[in-house]
């Protein structure tokens, strides 16, 4: 009796957390069918640290962002999106591994920190990638609640998908200060 009551209040504790987890919301809200037909624009304020699609004029999603901290600012202004990439990875930032896979030197820029000898670049995963200008763009990734990357706009992972699947190269994206 008394491990079934300790089972009964573990369940409990575990949907309660769930139920206040932000990236259960963004499963939920990512799933919800839109409202609003039209060509969607991205609009993306760097002060709320947020990004909105809009169709015909209504917010129809938004999402948390972790954009370009100092030094790695993000590029504002009007731009549309220019490529896209379901598995993209970065091409400057990574990870230096060994024949096996395994991590040699982490968290590299591959212009700056020198090769250990038989090693390889392997470039941080970016998924959903919707490259706005050269070099940046909107992607899965960390958001520890400031900016902190090295000037793309991160999303989490169910925001960066309904992102990605709402846009389409050619999809005006605006980023406000």
């Amino acid at each position: 009796m008394m491990n079934r009551l300790s089972q009964v209040c573990a369940l409990g504790a575990a949907l309660m957390a769930l139920n206040s987890c932000s990236t259960m919301t963004d499963l939920v809200t990512s799933k919800l069918p839109e409202s609003h037909s039209g060509r969607p624009t991205i609009v993306v304020s760097l002060r709320n640290q947020e990004a909105y699609i809009y169709r015909a004029g209504y917010l129809t999603a938004s999402s948390r962002i972790s954009s370009g901290r100092e030094g790695y600012r993000t590029p504002i202004g009007r731009f549309h999106v220019i490529r896209k990439d379901e598995d993209h990875r970065s091409s400057l930032y990574g990870d230096y591994v060994d024949v096996s896979g395994r991590i040699v030197k982490a968290n590299v820029d591959s212009r700056r920190d020198s090769r250990p000898p038989h090693s390889h670049f392997v470039g941080t995963p970016m998924p959903y990638f919707l490259e706005f200008s050269p070099g940046y763009g909107l992607h899965q990734g960390y958001l520890p609640g400031v900016p902190a990357s090295h000037g793309c706009i991160r999303m989490p992972y169910w925001k960066a998908r309904q992102f990605y699947d709402a846009a389409h190269v050619g999809t005006p994206v605006l980023v406000k200060p």
